[in-house]
């Protein structure tokens, strides 16, 4: 029974590691800024999730095997590059093009009565955390570096940290979602537009810099091969 009560370091700096994770400003931030200014705290909250589902699968994969995996994800870091670029292009061209209305708070099961409609945000920011090569790798060498840190020693307390990175991204979503949504009865419907173009903007941004930059890598092997040459 003792086996399954972990370090008493492990969920503290787990927690910690998952808030500063989520925390910086990235496409996952963006969208879930979004989805709370018009849809309501639940739907950031819910945008939030998939992240925090992706950092939690990732986690997995690295207390799984961080050599394994890290070596698999150098491997193919300009395929999954691509396409995280793509979907970002994607999304961002989406949200963009779209006409947003705002969405009661008040209704008659609460926010969680338009839960369904909001899932597929869940499947966005899950697909966007684990498509970015730089976060994935990123997570992998913050969770074997801490793992030494607060020495994980079995299977069962490396699954503890993973628990925990979870939900410490879990909270800065909910966070950030609470503190949006108490602003979000002061944007106009105007603003509302100019909030969807600019994050979707920001979105096609992030997704284009991680193409070209694959595409001037690509340039640059194919004129050093023609100089050789």
């Amino acid at each position: 029974m003792l086996e399954l009560v972990p370090n008493p370091l492990i969920l503290p700096v787990g927690i910690a590691v998952g808030v500063l994770i989520a925390a910086p400003v990235g496409p996952v931030n963006i969208l879930c800024i979004q989805r709370a200014i018009e849809r309501g705290v639940m739907a950031g909250i819910l945008a939030g999730l998939g992240a925090a589902m992706g950092d939690g699968f990732i986690a997995l994969l690295a207390a799984l095997g961080v050599g394994a995996i890290s070596g698999a994800v150098s491997r193919y870091r300009d395929a999954i590059q691509i396409a995280g670029g793509l979907v970002l292009i994607g999304f961002g061209l989406k949200l963009y093009r779209s006409v947003p209305h705002f969405v009661p708070a008040s209704t008659t099961n609460g926010e969680w009565a338009g839960v369904r409609n909001y899932l597929w945000d869940v499947a966005k920011t899950f697909l966007l955390t684990i498509t970015n090569p730089g976060a994935v790798l990123g997570l992998i060498a913050i969770f074997g570096g801490v793992s030494s840190f607060v020495e994980v020693r079995s299977t069962v307390e490396a699954l503890w940290l993973v628990a925990a990175i979870v939900a410490g991204s879990l909270m800065w979503w909910v966070f950030l979602s609470t503190m949006v949504g108490r602003i979000r009865h002061h944007v106009t419907e105007a603003g509302l537009v100019s909030i969807n173009r600019a994050a979707g903007g920001l979105l096609l941004v992030f997704g284009a810099l991680l193409v070209a930059e694959l595409v001037f890598k690509a340039a640059h092997l194919t004129s050093g091969v023609m100089r050789l040459d």
